[in-house]
């Protein structure tokens, strides 16, 4: 590719004569700005190289986006995995177990045992797509780890008894169910 003097000189726009003397003025006040050491801005280049880091600042603020996007997406299928591999059987059905999801109460039919290992905390109430699934202790603080929202909080542990508390002294039923 030539350069644009060469193109302007071929297309009969500028005289041979007028190249040359536009070449050494060039040459010239270059020679005179580097004996003074004087320092020409040129506004276009400054321009292109903001333009340029502007573009790069934008195009990382969308990789990070992108990146951000994907890291949850791939929680996601790590908590689903988890479920999945992990989830508990229920048992024959038994008995109903209630627990509060969001405000709404939920049931879950299980057996005897697994309700006993859900009360002690043995088991946790895992939620993926409203569907509801048993998983050990150890799973749920696995999950719970990635992310808050596929855990269903149960208030098992035994509250404190108060001093005035007027039904201390009378024992609650093992067989009573919520």
């Amino acid at each position: 590719m030539s350069s644009l003097q060469d193109q302007l000189l071929k297309a009969g726009l500028v005289s041979k004569d007028k190249a040359t003397k536009a070449k050494s003025a060039k040459r010239k006040q270059a020679k005179i700005n580097k004996k003074h050491k004087i320092e020409t801005v040129d506004e276009n280049k400054l321009a292109a190289e903001k333009a340029m880091a502007e573009q790069a600042e934008k195009a990382r603020q969308l990789n990070q986006a992108k990146n951000a996007k994907a890291e949850e997406i791939a929680i996601i299928a790590q908590i689903k995995q988890l479920i999945e591999v992990n989830q508990q059987r229920t048992g024959k059905p038994q008995v109903t177990f209630n627990f509060t999801d969001h405000g709404k109460i939920k049931k879950f039919e299980v057996s005897n045992e697994i309700h006993k290992h859900i009360t002690n905390g043995l088991l946790a109430i895992a939620r993926f797509n409203d569907e509801y699934s048993l998983v050990p202790k150890v799973v749920a603080e696995k999950i719970q780890q990635r992310s808050q929202d596929f855990i269903v909080p149960l208030n098992i542990e035994a509250e404190e008894v108060l001093e005035d508390d007027p039904y201390a002294d009378y024992q609650i039923p093992d067989d009573l169910m919520w």
